[in-house]
């Protein structure tokens, strides 16, 4: 299932580098995100299926950092190719590795016998449900923001969502062979463990999201410079991975993910009070504090979801498991985008009415000349000046609207400690 998935990701990679139209590339796009979704979920299943126990931590540290460095590092190197080669590139550097992963999957690891008589009892209406249901949620976070959450068509998409996933739930729940185990959820510590995996997404995609609309709509940064100041999260990560596969299997799991949500909280908040001209220096602590507690995050919550299950259950748990992240990491966007969109209007005709009054406070906010304003109403200003000052307001809006989101993601993190007290020290086992 693996080497299907990587070849499968392979030739929608190609697939998108010679798409010769958008229409083509949004459905070669479909398709790579429908293998992809196969890989990191098979990962996780080997480290608790193939790895012998003692050497599961360092396995899962290593899996985690490869899930949750692409995020950081993956900037960096769309925006080097996109600038120095063509867009095409970031889609063709998928294919030798992912035929050298193909391969070595095939030589390696020991064929099994599948289970071809599972196929015949899949439930295709769950499927179709929850594929009708995720694709319009999908779809509903990432458009419905721009549209206000307003329009015949989000309302509608909306109750399509709600009737899918609500038979589709029903039916998971009540027939013999559901195609998803919702009822895993029963179970405290893989509900618990779902829970963190699901702010970790919202925060971890979240903030790479917002980083990099502040950098390139405030700053003005080009996409590689963007994804130069993001690899120092990825950095810090790497720097914490054998600390974190030190500690999670010396410490109490609730430490650990008190210390993780804690300090990812803090990095969130810490850029909650930038300013039109923060950039790298301002920036730098932040992201450093977000890249040290990833995996403090991360491991934790994977330990206590997936390591109580026997092995013929581990693959479906880590698929809700890291379906779970994904899916934080969508809705945490859209809030983002929502915010943007419903705030940064009223901060802007805020800081005009503030400049028009004379306000030297909103000058500072706006990076304009303090000393010009002296609490005294400006007189009429004359179109050149106010095409200077028009884009330098509405970054400063958008700057106030940043911090906003910077604060409520930085909130959700710090309520994800009220989750930790109904951690045990360790994951108590199923045995059947």
């Amino acid at each position: 299932l693996f080497a299907l998935a990587s070849l499968g990701f392979v030739a929608a990679s190609l697939a998108c580098a010679l798409s010769p139209s958008f229409e083509f590339l949004i459905a070669a796009r479909v398709m790579q995100g429908f293998f992809g979704g196969m890989l990191i979920p098979s990962v996780f299943t080997a480290v608790f299926v193939l790895i012998p126990r003692p050497h599961q931590v360092l396995a899962t540290t290593m899996a985690g950092v490869a899930a949750l460095l692409a995020p950081t590092m993956g900037p960096l190197l769309g925006g080097w190719l996109t600038e120095t080669q063509s867009w095409h590139w970031i889609f063709l550097i998928n294919i030798v590795p992912g035929l050298v992963v193909v391969l070595t999957v095939l030589a390696t690891l020991k064929k099994e016998d599948g289970d071809f008589a599972a196929l015949r009892r899949v439930d295709i209406l769950t499927l179709l449900l929850f594929a009708v249901f995720l694709a319009g949620l999908q779809w509903l976070l990432s458009e419905a923001p721009r549209q206000h959450w307003q329009g015949m068509r989000v309302t509608g998409l909306a109750g399509l969502c709600l009737l899918a996933g609500g038979f589709g739930i029903y039916r998971a729940l009540s027939v013999a062979h559901p195609f998803v185990h919702l009822g895993r959820f029963r179970h405290r510590g893989f509900a618990l463990g779902c829970g963190l995996s699901f702010i970790l997404g919202a925060g971890l995609y979240g903030s790479v999201y917002l980083l990099s609309l502040f950098l390139g709509l405030v700053r003005g940064h080009t996409p590689l410079a963007i994804g130069m100041i993001l690899t120092v999260t990825g950095a810090a990560q790497l720097i914490t991975a054998p600390v974190a596969a030190w500690a999670e299997t010396r410490a109490d799991a609730r430490m650990l993910s008190a210390l993780g949500f804690a300090l990812f909280g803090a990095g969130l908040i810490a850029n909650g009070f930038a300013t039109i001209t923060s950039d790298f220096d301002a920036l730098f602590w932040p992201q450093v504090l977000r890249g040290l507690a990833i995996l403090f995050c991360l491991l934790p919550a994977t330990r206590l979801a997936l390591d109580i299950w026997p092995q013929d259950q581990v693959a479906e748990a880590s698929g809700l498991f890291n379906l779970m992240r994904n899916l934080g990491g969508a809705i945490g966007i859209a809030v983002i985008d929502t915010i943007l969109n419903e705030r940064t209007p009223g901060h802007v005709a805020s800081l005009v009415a503030r400049l028009q009054a004379g306000d030297p406070k909103a000058a500072a906010l706006a990076g304009l000349p303090v000393q010009l304003f002296h609490n005294r109403p400006m007189g009429p200003v004359d179109p050149v000046t106010q095409a200077l000052i028009e884009p330098m307001v509405r970054r400063a809006g958008l700057t106030q609207s940043c911090n906003e989101a910077w604060w409520i993601l930085g909130g959700l993190f710090f309520l994800a400690l009220l989750l930790l007290p109904a951690m045990g020290r360790q994951a108590e086992r199923i045995t059947r």
